[in-house]
């Protein structure tokens, strides 16, 4: 989150107030008129000093006068309100920082990187960051330059950026994109050293520790929320994956984390390019698949779209979806409990775009009591249902799984697909062994261990079964491990390279939590599996919404249906 000009420029003049200082209301820092520079009055502390070796400044209230370079000029009130100096001779000391941020909009002189400027102002330290706010003058005395220091984001242990604060550096390596959920609101984007980041309890060798020290937020340089114009996004949306080499900016820091104020133009290299269709599942006669479709509902402003012409925008991405997994069974979650409402208008849309009475859909005998449940629709013309469906009667599920065995048309084994939407991992009214047990498994997970004790015996009741959904589980958790040991077996581990196997990015670190588990009997069967990765790796604003997103980047693709990628497996039925 980026701060305001408004709300600078309020704690400004609070600061100062404090300090016994005064401070024109509505404008950040002291109304000092531009006019000629004092260019003999000498600096009385060194940058260094101001910063000192700790995490604040040792200065803090106190009015001083420096000297440096200017390597990044913001002081437009829609950007920072402000400009970036550094001393170009470092004192020598590896534990002081050499850069400043002055709080000096274009009310004191105005001005470009590259000036040899001298800065009066109050060393303060603001949300975790050192600058000078209020400034009384700046006086531009010339030119001078200063080299970006080189520094390698996968930093050691214990290492920390503090002794960077404010200063001008470049990453020589290549970064990757991990994040860029606030792309669209704050024009932020998280890049990582090494690749991207994954969620440490969805495989062995990830830490917490070890993904923070490989992180980095790219900033945009501008207080404005939702601009008309996002960064990035054109000629092609970024991507989650795609990477980006000699990154140069000013390192900053705001709302708790380090953050990268560029000075060079950010040129993003598509690596990560998007794929018009779902992988190979090899010589498979039957496909399933699983699509979390995030709140598909037919009433509006609930869960899903506000207003029609969200619904119409959401429906089209959706049926863009299906129609590229060309699957013969879909299991899906987030659907509105409506009844046969919700799921017969995304049957009917979809029949309407690959041919009438393409699709059907089973319908569920205890849908529960939430406002979203999950269904399951498929093609009659390649496999039909054997006998009713069937999920689990336990108050453990909010929304209880959808069982169906199926049976291709021209004959064969009969299999069953059991659909699942385990219990989220949002806190709420979390308690004792469901509160969050600090493990990284978030809240609620005893209960989704539950859950997965009941869809595992349910399994050990029907023919063949395939355990599909979104488990709110990511592969090396407690839930999957039940199921694991119930001899379900994930087939996306099994055909899925590590470094694809994901299908949610939650907070910049990418996991499975949307699964297919095969048992003993059907895993021979299986003949591929695929993540088909069109939404994880997509901005938010390129979906249904209207609120914020700009018009010309929504299309009625299935790129962003969903923040959920949906997964695809193939079967060979005898």
């Amino acid at each position: 989150m980026l701060e305001t000009p408004t709300a600078r420029a309020a704690a400004a003049v609070s600061a100062a107030l404090l300090a016994g200082g005064l401070v024109a209301l509505g404008a950040p820092g002291a109304q000092a008129a531009p006019g000629d520079a004092d260019c003999t009055t000498p600096a009385d502390h060194k940058i260094s000093q101001v910063q000192g070796s700790g995490d604040s400044t040792p200065l803090a209230g106190a009015t001083v006068r420096v000297e440096g370079v200017v390597t990044g000029d913001f002081q437009r009130g829609d950007q920072l309100g402000g400009f970036y100096l550094q001393d170009p001779v470092p004192d020598g000391d590896p534990a002081t920082s050499e850069g400043l941020f002055a709080y000096a909009g274009t009310s004191v002189a105005d001005v470009k990187v590259g000036d040899r400027v001298f800065v009066t102002g109050r060393a303060v330290e603001y949300n975790g960051l050192t600058e000078l706010s209020s400034v009384a003058s700046v006086d531009v005395c010339g030119t001078g330059t200063v080299a970006p220091t080189a520094y390698d984001l996968a930093r050691g242990d214990g290492t920390r950026l503090e002794h960077l604060e404010n200063m001008l550096v470049t990453f020589p390596g290549r970064l990757t994109a991990t994040e860029h959920y606030q792309l669209g609101r704050y024009g932020e984007v998280a890049v990582s050293a090494g690749g991207r980041l994954y969620q440490p309890t969805d495989r062995p060798g990830v830490t917490q520790a070890g993904n923070d020290r490989r992180r980095l937020l790219v900033d945009d340089g501008s207080n404005v929320q939702n601009p008309a114009t996002v960064p990035f996004t054109s000629p092609q949306a970024l991507r989650l994956g795609d990477t980006v080499s000699g990154l140069t900016g000013v390192l900053t820091y705001g709302f708790g984390t380090y953050r990268l104020q560029p000075t060079r133009p950010v040129a993003f290299r598509r690596d990560n390019p998007r794929p018009a269709a779902p992988g190979p599942v090899g010589a498979a006669n039957v496909k399933v698949a699983s699509f979390n479709t995030l709140n598909w509902f037919t009433t509006l402003g609930q869960r899903g779209a506000g207003t029609a012409q969200e619904q119409e925008r959401q429906l089209a991405k959706l049926v863009a979806a299906l129609k590229g997994l060309d699957a013969d069974v879909v299991g899906l979650m987030e659907v509105e409990n409506n009844g046969d409402t919700a799921v017969k208008a995304l049957v009917d849309r979809l029949n309407a775009a690959v041919g009438a009475g393409t699709y059907s859909w089973v319908r569920h005998p205890d849908p529960g009591t939430d406002a979203i449940h999950v269904a399951l629709i498929y093609r009659p013309a390649k496999v039909r249902p054997v006998g009713k469906p069937v999920s689990v009667q336990d108050e453990v599920f909010e929304r209880p799984p959808l069982a169906q065995t199926f049976r291709r048309v021209r004959g064969g084994e009969p299999f069953t697909v059991i659909v699942n939407h385990f219990k989220s991992k949002s806190c709420g009214e979390a308690t004792g062994p469901d509160a969050d047990q600090g493990d990284g498994q978030g809240c609620w997970n005893a209960r989704r261990v539950r859950q997965a004790k009941a869809v595992a015996a349910l399994a050990r009741t029907v023919p063949h079964p395939l355990v599909i959904g979104d488990l709110n589980s990511y592969g090396a958790e407690d839930p999957v491990k039940t199921l694991r040991a119930a001899g379900l077996a994930s087939q996306t581990e099994r055909f899925v390279p590590a470094a694809r196997r994901y299908s949610y990015v939650y907070d910049g670190q990418a996991g499975e939590l949307d699964h297919v588990l095969a048992g003993r009997s059907l895993a021979r069967r299986v003949t591929g599996a695929t993540i088909w990765h069109i939404n994880s790796d997509e901005a938010t604003i390129l979906d249904y919404n209207t609120e914020y997103n700009p018009p010309s980047l929504y299309r009625p693709d299935a790129f962003r249906s969903s923040d959920h990628d949906p997964v695809l497996i193939g079967l060979r039925m005898h």
